[in-house]
């Protein structure tokens, strides 16, 4: 896969000169196959040149495929994902549950990066109306259970596709890494938002104990991630999206012992045993609950009452 690329500084808060490079380049095109730009996918340990900016302690990727490309690739990905899928949208929805009490409403929502729309089924779980999602992969929106297929959009996320302030909820799992342009999309959120809404989020943190650990073997660096946050700079992020009372949360994320060996830096002789052993035994479905280096954020639209 031939994808152009081009140089960008800080995509938070535009710094270039003091950004130093973190790691250099270890991408292989000829390694590139269908599940490259998929979700949860097999870790390939491949990653563009990093560099850690100085002023809001965000890891990103420069230079990058330009966005025709990327908008290519994640069209025609493929997905294998939706019990992942569905054990992540269990999570994200437990830690919605404390914030809707401070909502005056739950009319207007928004899933950015759908998927096959498994959070779309806990929105409406909630009672939201007016529920949608938006996603640029034709896989999982063809995955997507019948109910909840006509609520995704395939694209992506574009703020002239909504109405100004017509939202109470957007939210946005594991998917801030993945554009090349992180402020825009939580500026367009914000300028979505009702006062009183929410953005809801939850990104890979480069500061956690498992990514400090693992090092370069995380699976959180990889292609698909054109940044990775701390609780810095992502908040970082959101004040210059416009949004008040932000608040970061370390979480914990709950998926079978199949997937955990999916994403555990084995050699792949190895790894592939381990997960074909997972897939034939009753204990590779087993639930377990781990941090796997993720971090959720909120913010409003204004600061709440």
């Amino acid at each position: 896969m031939s994808m152009p690329k081009v140089p960008r500084t800080c995509p938070v808060c535009g710094s270039g000169e003091r950004s130093q490079v973190f790691a250099e380049e270890t991408y292989d095109a000829s390694r590139i196959g269908q599940y490259a730009f998929a979700s949860r996918k097999l870790p390939e340990y491949m990653h563009y040149q990093l560099l850690l900016c100085a002023d809001c302690d965000l890891l990103y990727a420069s230079p990058v495929p330009d966005s025709g490309s990327l908008a290519e690739a994640y069209r025609d990905a493929a997905y294998d994902s939706s019990l992942e899928a569905a054990c992540a949208a269990r999570t994200y929805a437990r830690l919605l549950t404390p914030l809707l009490n401070r909502l005056p409403d739950r009319v207007g929502a928004l899933d950015i990066g759908t998927g096959d729309g498994a959070f779309l089924k806990e929105l409406l779980a909630f009672g939201f109306s007016e529920v949608r999602g938006v996603e640029p992969s034709s896989a999982p929106i063809a995955a997507a259970a019948d109910h909840v297929r006509p609520l995704i959009h395939q694209a992506p996320f574009r703020r002239d596709d909504f109405l100004p302030q017509s939202l109470r909820l957007v939210t946005c799992f594991q998917t801030l890494e993945h554009v090349p342009a992180p402020l825009e999309l939580a500026r367009g959120a914000f300028s979505l938002l009702k006062d009183g809404g929410v953005m809801f989020c939850v990104v890979h943190n480069c500061r956690a104990l498992s990514a400090r650990i693992l090092g370069r073997r995380s699976p959180i660096y990889d292609i698909e991630h054109l940044q990775l946050f701390s609780p810095r700079s992502v908040h970082s992020l959101f004040r210059a999206a416009g949004f008040q009372d932000i608040r970061t949360k370390i979480i914990l994320n709950r998926y079978p012992v199949k997937y955990w060996t999916k994403l555990f830096p084995l050699p792949a002789s190895v790894k592939n045993s381990a997960i074909a052993a997972a897939n034939a035994l009753r204990i590779g479905w087993l639930p377990l609950t781990l941090p796997a280096g993720n971090l959720a954020v909120v913010g409003f639209r204004t600061r709440p009452k």
